[in-house]
């Protein structure tokens, strides 16, 4: 299997995003099409892959994890991630419940609209990561290659006021000036409560575990699993910053082992 293209090169710019579905990405791509020296035409579906590969006049491509991993010295590179659990229940929610039937890489998954959410969880478990639907990849896989991990700047989508303002100042020094505010799209979930619903024994708590364990030792340990379902504000953290590829450093002060 071709290694997905998660990541939007930005040429002009030397930038590069590292794209999570379900963690603002629609918003952040909006973000982005500010900086093309083209606005696209009203009503271009700016979420599309069609449109980053192909209708940006050639000023943007979307390239491997393994090919933004090359780029990274002459490259600014960020992303954003959601809190596991959260993600998981968007993805859910608007895929499985929502729409008629889920996208195909998910029905190849064996999944079918309207399971249950312990068969969702039992259909993620049994099939490999490489055949994952990107909406419910662990984030992990999208942005690190074994203990590299590809993005210099890494914010939280629960904190996503204050670290956007602060990669906007990153930006800035080098001359990259975008929004100052991201504007909201699909946005679609009100009630965040409904995580403890959804997770409501060990069991299930347990199977998302292994699959998003990863995730949450990484971008969350400083929060308990239990904190990450009650979806509740978290407490203020610096975005990860990466100026080597080595996880070393910043897994040791935050307590995770691979």
């Amino acid at each position: 299997m071709a290694q997905p293209h998660h990541f939007i090169r930005m040429k002009r710019h030397n930038l590069l995003y590292g794209r999570v579905p379900k963690a603002a990405n629609s918003s952040i791509k909006a973000a982005l099409c500010r900086l093309l020296s083209e606005r696209p035409p009203k009503g271009t579906k700016t979420t599309s892959d069609k449109f980053w590969q192909h209708e940006t006049n050639q000023e943007t491509e979307l390239i491997t994890l393994r090919r933004a991993r090359k780029y990274r010295r002459s490259h600014f590179s960020f992303s954003f991630v959601r809190n596991p659990f959260d993600r998981l229940i968007a993805a859910y929610n608007n895929k499985v419940i929502e729409i008629e039937a889920p996208p195909l890489p998910m029905q190849n998954m064996g999944i079918t609209h309207g399971m249950s959410f312990e068969a969702f969880l039992d259909a993620l478990i049994e099939t490999p990561f490489k055949h994952y639907d990107v909406h419910v990849l662990p984030q992990n896989q999208l942005l690190c290659i074994g203990n590299q991990i590809v993005p210099k700047f890494v914010g939280r989508v629960e904190q996503i006021d204050v670290h956007w303002a602060e990669l906007r100042d990153l930006l800035a020094r080098r001359g990259i000036d975008v929004m100052e505010s991201l504007p909201q799209k699909n946005v679609r979930r009100s009630d965040r409560a409904d995580l403890q619903s959804h997770f409501n024994s060990d069991a299930l708590i347990e199977k998302a575990m292994q699959i998003y364990g990863d995730d949450v030792r990484l971008f969350y340990n400083d929060v308990s699993v239990e904190h990450l379902i009650q979806n509740v504000p978290l407490p203020a953290i610096d975005p990860l910053h990466s100026a080597g590829l080595k996880l070393s450093n910043w897994l040791r002060s935050h307590g995770f082992r691979r």
